[in-house]
C-alpha cells in the first residue's frame, strides 16, 4: 500500500508483552496506532514504543467511562475513523485491503462489523461458532454504552462482549481478524472465568438485549432466541459443534465447543448463586416487616 489507511487503530494493553509486537506489525498500513495501557509491569510499553506506537496510559477509576469509551472521548485523533483490536488479535492483508477501499470513497455505513479465525490449540478453526465484533466505525457517531455492570464480581476496566450504539447503518466486511493469543490455556480459562462474572450479573439484570446496541437484524434475532433457552451451556455446544461443523476442525474444534459450553455452565450456576445471595438479603427485611404486622 502506497499510501496509509486514514484510520486510527485503538489497542488495549495490560502486560501483553506476548502479543504486542504482531499485533502492531498487523495495522503498520494504518495512519495512526494508539496502545492504550493500564499501567503495564512487564515490557508491553517499551515495545509498543518501538514499534512506533502511540502509548497512553490509562488508569481506572471504577466508574464510566471504561477503557474504550474512555478513549473515544480522550485521544488525540488525526482521523474520524477508529478501528479496535486487541493485542491478541491480528488484522490480517485483506482485512486491511478491504478497510482500505472503503476508507477511498465516502462510507455508506457509519459502523461495520469484523469476523474473527480464533487460533485454538494451535490451529486456526474453520468452522464452530464464529464471533463478529462492530470494531471500525465513525467516532463521532459511535458510544459505549454504560451496561450498570459495575457491581459485577471481578469487574475489569474493558467494557464487556457487547457492542457500541451507532447511529446509522452498518454492514459485515468480508475480510477477517485472527484472533491469536500466545498465554496458556490456564489463561484463556481463566479470563472465561471472570468474563462469566460479569455475564451472569449483566443477564441477571436483563441487560445482554439491549435496544440501544447496535446488532445486525439476524444477529439481533438469534441473541433474543438464545437468550430465552434453557440449558444454554447444551445449546452452546451442540450450536459450535453440530450445527456450524466445528468437527470438521477435529480434536481443536471438539475442545472449542465444550469450552464454549462450560462457559455458559459457569454463567448459569453463578446466575443461580447470585439469585440465592439476593434472597438471603432480602429475607431479614422480610421476616422483620411480618414480626411487626
Amino acid at each position: 500500500m502506497a499510501k496509509l489507511i486514514p484510520v486510527s487503530v485503538i489497542i488495549m494493553t495490560k502486560n501483553e508483552e506476548k502479543n504486542i509486537a504482531k499485533c502492531i506489525r498487523s495495522v503498520r498500513h494504518f495512519n495512526e496506532i494508539f496502545v492504550v495501557d493500564s499501567n503495564s509491569t512487564d515490557k508491553t510499553v517499551e515495545i509498543a514504543e518501538s514499534l512506533g506506537a502511540k502509548v497512553v496510559n490509562f488508569t481506572w477509576d471504577g466508574k464510566y467511562p471504561k477503557k474504550k469509551q474512555w478513549s473515544l472521548e480522550n485521544l488525540p485523533f488525526s482521523n474520524d475513523w477508529v478501528l479496535y483490536v486487541d493485542a491478541d488479535e491480528e488484522v490480517t492483508p485483506g482485512l486491511s485491503d478491504e478497510i482500505a477501499a472503503v476508507m477511498e470513497k465516502t462510507p455508506s455505513h457509519n459502523g461495520y462489523f469484523v469476523g474473527y479465525d480464533y487460533v485454538f490449540m494451535n490451529k486456526v478453526l474453520k468452522h464452530g461458532h464464529q464471533v463478529h465484533k462492530l470494531v471500525l466505525f465513525n467516532r463521532h457517531e459511535g458510544r459505549f454504552l454504560d451496561y450498570d455492570d459495575l457491581g459485577a464480581a471481578n469487574m475489569w476496566e474493558v467494557e464487556g462482549h457487547y457492542q457500541p450504539q451507532i447511529n446509522g447503518k452498518v454492514e459485515l466486511l468480508r475480510h477477517k481478524m485472527l484472533h491469536f493469543d500466545h498465554d496458556a490455556i490456564f489463561d484463556y480459562f481463566a479470563r472465561h472465568n471472570r468474563y462469566s462474572d460479569w455475564e451472569a450479573t449483566v443477564r441477571l439484570k436483563g441487560l445482554l438485549s439491549n435496544p440501544q446496541e447496535s446488532q445486525k437484524a439476524s444477529r439481533a434475532l438469534q441473541k433474543k432466541v438464545f437468550n430465552a433457552l434453557p440449558m444454554k451451556w447444551a445449546f452452546a455446544f451442540l450450536h459450535s459443534y453440530f450445527f456450524k461443523l466445528g468437527f470438521l476442525d477435529g480434536s481443536a474444534g471438539f475442545h472449542f465447543a465444550f469450552a464454549r459450553a462450560v462457559y455458559y455452565w459457569q454463567v448459569e450456576i453463578k446466575m443461580t448463586e447470585l439469585r440465592r445471595k439476593s434472597n438471603q438479603a432480602s429475607a431479614p427485611f422480610v421476616q422483620q416487616t411480618n414480626a411487626k404486622a
